[in-house]
């Protein structure tokens, strides 16, 4: 009797090149957007960087989330980014390299994910940018309701919600606005963004050839993170609406949001997620919201901050007023993504 093995089946040449060869090909694609400012291309900056006069924008992290971290770099959006391996931080050099390609003399904003190397690495290269003359400041993206509870939101990780950081203070820096300015709108996003996910499969580390986890048939887990972090509850797979319920009353308990105000909502896959499933979410949580009478101004569906080949999805609500409203709208250009102007 044959016993099945589990084989490793990716469209990848040497698995530890899996980054090198992306990152080649990404470049080749987007030209016409984004530009390599070091020979091993770990740091890319939009092409027309840097913008004299404007504040520049910078993220990093590890590999293995497409589009997070560098599909956001472009016009209207983020300046430069970093590229580490995958789910590994990037270097503090790396940070510094990009900083210095994107100051366009009116300092930097560093805004990355709570997490523990790249919080190290990113604070290092602040300092040695500030031994060069060049001020940077740093906002952490801290989303994710369900790995810290309320009281400790400041160790929260950070999710898909960060793609909210990323577009709010970008467009306030396309205004503008000096550096103070938009570290405030980063960190009013921060403040009022909540995410939530749910996982079905594990994903597979390329150099590792393993899944990161295992999640048994028939079974979800509430919480996971994108690095395959355990979650808070772990049970049977429900139905669409269940799921969906879930999530909103979560973020709506850590986030509440009165009768009347507007939100933006974002159904982010986390890589193996059919569109089609992302949208009988979204049919779900557009009912639960305006049911509470809360209003969706903007809403996003698809694929912002992944996990390999993870199948699941997470829901993120970012409550708006008018300033964050008005930004939110303004148009952006990135390899991934479009937004034209109303």
């Amino acid at each position: 009797m044959s016993q099945e093995v589990n084989v490793m089946k990716k469209f990848i040449n040497d698995p530890e090149k899996v980054v090198d060869d992306m990152l080649e090909g990404l470049l080749l694609a987007h030209a016409d957007q984004l530009k390599s400012v070091r020979s091993d291309n770990r740091a890319l900056a939009r092409i027309d960087a840097p913008v004299r006069g404007k504040v520049a924008i910078a993220t990093g992290g590890g590999s293995g989330h497409l589009p997070l971290f560098l599909g956001y770099v472009g016009k209207g959006m983020l300046d430069g980014v970093t590229v580490g391996d995958i789910f590994a931080s990037p270097s503090s050099q790396q940070m510094l390299d990009v900083t210095r390609a994107i100051h366009g003399g009116e300092g930097v904003l560093y805004i990355y994910g709570n997490y523990g190397g790249d919080v190290m690495n990113f604070d290092m290269a602040a300092e040695l940018a500030d031994l060069e003359g060049i001020r940077v400041e740093t906002v952490v993206a801290t989303d994710d309701v369900a790995s810290m509870p309320a009281g400790y939101e400041h160790q929260r990780r950070g999710v898909a919600g960060m793609f909210y950081l990323y577009k709010l203070a970008a467009a306030k820096a396309e205004q503008g606005a000096n550096l103070d300015e938009v570290k405030r709108i980063a960190e009013l996003a921060n403040a009022n963004v909540r995410t939530m996910g749910v996982a079905l499969t594990p994903c597979i580390l390329p150099a590792v050839g393993r899944p990161t986890f295992t999640i048994g048939e028939g079974e979800m887990e509430i919480g996971m993170g994108i690095h395959g972090e355990p979650g808070i509850q772990r049970g049977k797979l429900e139905s669409a609406d269940e799921v969906a319920k879930s999530l909103v009353t979560a973020i709506l308990a850590d986030l509440p949001i009165e009768q009347g105000e507007d939100v933006s909502v974002l159904i982010n896959g986390l890589g193996a997620t059919p569109l089609e499933e992302l949208y009988i979410i979204y049919r779900t949580v557009h009912k639960l919201l305006e049911e509470k009478g809360i209003k969706i101004y903007k809403r996003y569906i698809g694929e912002f901050a992944t996990s390999l080949e993870m199948t699941g999805l997470s829901v993120s609500i970012l409550r708006l007023n008018d300033e964050l409203r008005e930004l939110l709208d303004a148009p952006f250009h990135t390899p991934f993504y479009t937004q034209n102007q109303l």
